[in-house]
């Protein structure tokens, strides 16, 4: 089976899953959230298109959230839109853009679309971040663009404010362009944002997919200043807005956050160590990253000999445990890793517990 198979048999399977595969969170959602939703339903909020600026409140929500007051949105379906806007709007055939190996790969895919070029650095090896001094290695005169993914998909690796600081003057003195794809920014309590060194060119992409739990509402924002957000907006399809019944969880998710992020957090912390202990039972797999500062890591298997893909399958079909192999992250070195999330429950991590060494031990014999 492919992984696309096998995201047919976890979507058919869905409410005996264990979905550690896509960094969704799968933990209750809290009330108010639910409750925006069905309000907004009820109220069949959905036959008309939604405001264009998004509904009243959420834009402010987001500024206060980000504690950011002179900067301008696009809302979007979900923050990977906004990064394809940003790429089409800011890039032509022939440029460059840094970014890493290992990587959220769909964003390169985006780059291409523009005719640029993803330069790769590598950052399988420890600190496990492009450092300034990497990129500096990596920097061309064809570069134009910096994209920072912090904390790291997949590595969950996160940056310290001198390496932020220290990619963003690297940024301005060659008047690049910053994206700080700051998805995963929620569960790293630690986190600085490239706004804080380099606000006149940095754009954030900001996303609710994961900490609150609504990835299939997709819905997400691109920020920056006025000026540059006003040169995304020709790129921006979505003249009539984005879904509203999104809008309403999303500002429902900001008004209560101080409510459910301390718990979506500890889940964390709990689960990344249950998987710790448990790949410590397996001879040859590790964590080069621990502990994550986002909602996943990855298990590397290189000396174990076993195909990350076929520890995917096997976690699947035979435990209806969803997990990711390295292909979809890293050209470079997907073959050595799997990828696991852990905003599920303890039940499902559990499961993941129990399943992962019988598979490993299977597919070693």
């Amino acid at each position: 089976m492919t992984s696309k198979d096998n995201f047919e048999f976890a979507h058919a399977h869905r409410n005996e899953v264990a979905w550690m595969s896509q960094n969704t969170n799968t933990l209750p959602v809290h009330p108010a959230i639910l409750d925006a939703i069905r309000a907004s339903a009820d109220e069949q909020e959905f036959n008309l298109y939604p405001r264009k600026a998004g509904v009243v409140g959420l834009s402010e929500a987001i500024k206060e959230d980000l504690r950011l007051d002179d900067v301008e949105m696009i809302l979007t379906n979900g923050g990977i839109e906004g990064e394809y806007i940003a790429t089409r709007a800011l890039l032509k055939a022939g440029d460059e853009v840094l970014s890493t190996d290992p990587a959220f790969l769909p964003i390169h895919d985006q780059v291409a679309m523009a005719g640029a070029h993803a330069i790769e650095a590598d950052i399988y090896r420890a600190p496990y971040v492009l450092t300034p001094e990497h990129a500096l290695e990596s920097v061309t005169r064809g570069t134009k663009l910096l994209l920072v993914i912090d904390p790291n998909n997949p590595l969950g690796s996160g940056y310290s404010r001198a390496q932020i600081a220290g990619l963003a003057e690297i940024a301005r003195d060659r008047g690049l362009w910053l994206i700080d794809d700051i998805t995963y920014r929620d569960f790293n309590a630690d986190h600085v944002l490239a706004t804080e060194f380099y606000p006149e060119k940095t754009l954030l992409s900001y996303s609710f997919s994961k900490a609150p739990g609504l990835a299939g509402m997709r819905i997400g924002a691109i920020l920056g200043p006025p000026a540059a957000i006003q040169s995304l907006r020709k790129y921006d399809t979505n003249v009539l807005g984005v879904n509203v019944l999104a809008q309403r969880a999303a500002l429902a998710a900001l008004r209560t956050k101080k409510a459910w992020l301390p718990g979506v957090r500890r889940t964390c912390e709990r689960n990344q160590e249950t998987i710790r202990r448990t790949v410590a039972k397996v001879d040859g797999a590790s964590l080069p990253v621990y502990p994550s500062k986002a909602n996943m890591f990855v298990i590397d298997l290189a000396p174990t000999g076993v195909n990350p893909e076929a520890v995917e399958e096997r976690l699947l079909l035979d435990h209806l445990v969803h997990t990711r192999a390295g292909s979809y992250l890293s050209k470079k070195h997907g073959g050595k890793f799997l990828r696991v999330s852990f905003t599920v429950s303890d039940a499902d991590c559990a499961r993941f517990a129990q399943a992962f060494p019988a598979v490993m031990d299977k597919l070693a014999a």
